[in-house]
């Protein structure tokens, strides 16, 4: 907590309306608590003061992204990211994991007084739609950092040796930089060397990637995400410090997020009432049937979403469960 002086200083200027004093607290304020290692804290005192963290590194910069050098691609792409740690339902296994990372980085310093550093490097696999992307997000909104996002489309390039030259510009820039780097779709860049039908260049890039890895040291934290886990080459998962599965939700988890996704909207119907509409469904599923059920009450002129809401809009969603469940 601030000290006693700081809070009269602070409620003195609000009272008499003297905005750059009031600031001026505010911000002595944020920087006790990071002192203090408070950094959950002092990033939601810096979201009420200025709208979002401050000095993330990148986001809001000048800072240029790497581009493709053959056909002018941004590598990365830059988002701010707004969900949060209680914005995510993961199992209780996964959910712990996430934290213990988040805690190492927020005692970051003290980790260090005994030559030891934060878990830098994850693996998140599972079916998709199951919250990799959306927990990379929630990462790098707790830590205060920009989330950037590696376009695999530019990276992968057909001419020889430059998908290996995009790829040091990636770490290279996140060395450089402070930001959670998300490689999506991590298999088309680490794909197992011992497939016969693969030819010698991605095999190249597969010995690339692994040689980069051994040697980042930066100010980053690195993500890749996949849904094909299977084949990612068996030597890549000695790098990751912390690797986390992903998988569809279980009946409970599923009333939580039901819990999470209606909270604030008008129903006629209690959470334990619907959640059996949803057994199957991963989190992508179930965010994309309730958007539909919003929209028909709304396009119906009611004020209260119904059970007849979910029904019908799970019911349309049957055909791509199907399709996915043959897959």
């Amino acid at each position: 907590m601030a000290t006693g002086k700081l809070l009269r200083q602070l409620i003195k200027s609000g009272i008499e309306g003297n905005v750059e004093a009031f600031r001026a607290a505010s911000e002595e304020v944020i920087k006790e608590e990071r002192q203090k290692q408070h950094h959950l804290l002092a990033n939601d005192l810096e979201r009420l003061l200025y709208g979002r963290p401050r000095d993330t590194g990148v986001a809001g910069s000048k800072i240029a992204v790497p581009v493709d050098r053959e056909r002018n691609l941004a590598l990365l792409d830059i988002r701010e990211p707004v969900r949060r740690i209680e914005d995510v339902i993961l199992s209780r296994e996964t959910q712990t994991a996430v934290e213990e990372v988040l805690q190492e980085h927020h005692h970051r310093e003290r980790l260090g007084g005994y030559g030891m550093r934060p878990a830098d490097r994850l693996l998140f696999y599972g079916p998709p739609g199951c919250g990799k992307t959306l927990t990379a997000e929630v990462i790098a909104s707790e830590l205060g950092l920009p989330l950037a996002v590696v376009r695999v489309d530019a990276v992968v390039s057909s001419y020889l040796g430059e998908t290996a030259a995009n790829l040091r510009k990636v770490f290279d820039f996140a060395a450089a930089h402070a930001a959670v780097v998300l490689f999506d779709e991590f298999d088309a860049l680490a794909k197992e060397r011992a497939d016969e039908s693969e030819h010698g260049e991605l095999r190249r890039v597969v010995n690339a990637v692994l040689q980069m890895m051994d040697a980042y040291v930066g100010r980053s934290v690195l993500i890749a995400a996949t849904n094909h886990e299977a084949i990612l080459d068996l030597a890549i998962w000695r790098r990751f410090e912390e690797v986390l599965i992903f998988e569809p939700p279980t009946i409970e988890q599923l009333r939580r997020l039901l819990a999470l996704k209606l909270r604030g909207v008008r129903r006629e119907f209690e959470i334990d009432e619907v959640t059996a509409l949803f057994k199957g469904m991963t989190h992508a599923d179930v965010e994309r049937v309730l958007r539909r059920a919003i929209k028909d009450m709304i396009l119906a002129g009611e004020e209260f979403l119904a059970a007849r809401h979910l029904e019908g809009a799970a019911r349309r969603e049957k055909p791509r469960l199907a399709r996915q469940r043959r897959k």
